[in-house]
C-alpha cells in the first residue's frame, strides 16, 4: 500500500442525515450499526462480549457511540469477509446485514483484510533469521511480475462496491464511514523486535496503504465516507515503545490479536470515528 493515500471521501449528493447522525432523531439516540471484520471487532481485548466473533465491549464501534450518544448495534465478526455481510459466518452467525434497518443512522464498515487475503501473507513474510538465510515474501507473491496481492486487491473493488450500494439500500438515511487500515509497520521494519525483513515491511505496508487506496476510491463514487486511520497512526506501528503503541505485532505486549490495534489503538480510532460522524 503506497505511501500515504489521500484521504477519498465525499457526501455530495448522497444519503445521510443533515447534521449528522449525533444530531439525528430528537425522539431518541441516533442508531449506529457496526460492520466488518477483526480491525473492528477487536479480537481478544477485554472484556470480550462475543466469543465466535472475538468481539471486545472497547472496541471503535464502542468507543465511537459512546462519544455521540448512540444507540449501538455492534455485528463485527473476526475473520469476516464481505460475503459474511450477506451470508452466515461460521455457519451459524446472522448475516451482517441483518442489523440495518431504515431507521439506522450511521454505519461503519470495517472490511478488505481478509478479502485480499492480507493477515495469512503478513504471518507468511515472518523470518526469523536476518538475510540471506529463508526467503523474501514480496520475491514470492510478486514472483513472475505478477504481483498476487495487488490483485486481490483489484479483484475485491467491485464486491466492496456493490456492498456499499446494498448497505445504501438496506439503510437510505445513514451516514456511512468506511474505516482503513492502519500504519502496522514503519519503513525498513524493526527487525527483530518484528522478524519480518526490510524489503518484505516495505512491502507489507505498501499492500496495506493498497487496499486503503482501492477503500477510499469506492467509497468516494458509492457515496460513503472514508475514515483515514493511517495517517494518525503513523508513530503508533507495531515497532513503537509500548505505551505509544496502537497495533500490535508478531507478539502482542498488551490484550490484543496479533497484528491487530490495541485497546490504546481502538480508543484512537473511535475519536477519530466519532470526530468522522459528526
Amino acid at each position: 500500500m503506497k505511501v500515504l493515500l489521500a484521504v477519498g471521501v465525499i457526501l455530495a449528493g448522497l444519503v445521510g442525515t443533515v447534521g449528522g447522525p449525533a444530531a439525528a432523531q430528537a425522539d431518541g439516540p441516533p442508531e449506529y450499526v457496526a460492520l466488518g471484520d477483526s480491525s473492528a471487532a477487536g479480537p481478544l481485548i477485554p472484556p470480550q462480549v462475543d466469543l465466535p466473533c472475538l468481539r471486545s465491549g472497547m472496541n471503535y464501534p464502542h468507543v465511537a457511540a459512546e462519544l455521540l450518544g448512540a444507540q449501538l448495534t455492534d455485528v463485527t465478526c473476526s475473520g469476516a469477509v464481505i460475503p459474511d455481510f450477506s451470508g452466515k459466518q461460521f455457519g451459524f452467525v446472522p448475516p451482517q446485514y441483518d442489523a440495518l434497518k431504515p431507521t439506522t443512522d450511521l454505519v461503519t464498515v470495517a472490511i478488505g483484510g481478509n478479502d485480499t487475503g492480507l493477515v495469512a501473507a503478513a504471518l507468511s513474510c515472518i523470518n526469523l533469521l536476518p538475510p540471506p538465510a529463508g526467503a523474501s515474501c514480496k520475491a514470492r507473491f510478486t514472483a513472475g511480475g505478477r504481483d498476487q496481492l495487488a490483485a486481490a486487491i483489484d479483484a475485491t473493488a467491485a464486491p466492496f462496491a456493490q456492498a456499499l450500494d446494498r448497505i445504501h439500500t438496506l439503510a437510505p438515511h445513514a451516514k456511512i464511514l468506511v474505516t482503513g487500515y492502519g500504519n502496522y509497520i514503519r519503513p525498513n521494519g524493526c527487525y527483530p523486535q518484528i522478524p519480518v525483513w526490510p524489503v518484505d515491511a516495505n512491502y507489507l505496508q505498501s499492500t496495506i496503504d493498497d487496499l486503503n487506496t482501492m477503500l477510499a476510491t469506492q467509497s468516494a463514487t458509492h457515496h460513503a465516507t472514508y475514515v483515514d486511520l493511517r495517517t494518525p497512526s503513523i508513530t503508533h506501528d507495531a515497532c513503537a515503545p509500548t505505551p505509544q503503541r496502537w497495533l500490535e505485532g508478531l507478539v502482542p505486549t498488551s490484550a490484543a490479536a496479533p497484528l491487530h490495534p490495541s485497546a490504546r489503538g481502538m480508543q484512537a480510532f473511535g475519536e477519530l470515528v466519532a470526530a468522522a460522524a459528526r
